[in-house]
């Protein structure tokens, strides 16, 4: 692999806002979180697929049912996330991921690294968050 690609690279705010190198190391990253989730869903569908199998012992059964209600509902999370991961490739591709879609200004790259999911700046987000706590404390 190049250098361009390399896998020590860390975007860094010494650079460009969102060059190519900087595009580049997210969509990395992006690609391979969804196929993370992607081998897991998979490895979860199997696990379920091989736990049909009918439990004689009525306790047994209701454990298993609470099992698989509880991995569907991990799976729709996963579901969910993967269409997130989605819009943030498609984001990639129009060149506007990394800006807060409220106030057009730039993500932190920190922010973006540990969430690169994210389409709000850290203080949009949390006047995001006061204002559903207001809503949801009425």
């Amino acid at each position: 692999m190049n250098d361009f690609g390399s896998e020590s690279y860390k975007p860094s705010d010494a650079e460009p806002f969102m060059n190519e190198r900087q595009r580049d190391y997210f969509r990395r990253k992006l690609i391979s979180w969804r196929e993370s989730i992607l081998a897991e869903s998979r490895d979860t569908l199997n696990a379920l697929q091989l736990e049909s199998e009918n439990h004689p012992d009525i306790a047994d059964r209701a454990s298993s049912e609470t099992d698989r209600a509880i991995e569907l509902r991990a799976r729709d999370r996963q579901r969910k996330l993967i269409s997130k991961i989605e819009a943030a490739l498609g984001r990639i591709e129009d060149g506007s991921y990394g800006y807060c879609v409220e106030t057009g200004e730039p993500i932190s790259l920190r922010r973006l690294d540990a969430r690169p999911i994210a389409t709000l700046s850290v203080e949009a987000q949390e006047r995001h968050e006061r204002r559903e706590k207001i809503y949801r404390d009425d």
